[in-house]
């Protein structure tokens, strides 16, 4: 995408808005969606987990964390 500059607000084309139910608005919010999935990975495992105590939730957090780093590592 490039890069426009512009001397003043006049000069800038108005926003885009769609109206609800239009099959353009779809298609813009999956392809924010989508954008937003390959560029953030999620920085937590999804479920629902249970620990007996704060150290155990501590470890599996810090297990986490460097397996997340590690996965960046290798892209």
């Amino acid at each position: 995408m490039p890069v426009r500059k512009f001397r003043t607000v006049a000069e800038m084309e108005p926003a885009c808005w769609r109206v609800p139910g239009d099959p353009a608005l779809y298609r813009a919010i999956a392809q924010v969606w989508e954008f937003g999935r390959r560029s953030i990975p999620r920085g937590f495992v999804p479920g629902i987990y249970r620990y007996r105590s704060l150290a155990g939730l501590n470890a599996q957090t810090d297990r986490w964390r460097v397996e997340a780093a590690r996965a960046r590592e290798r892209r």
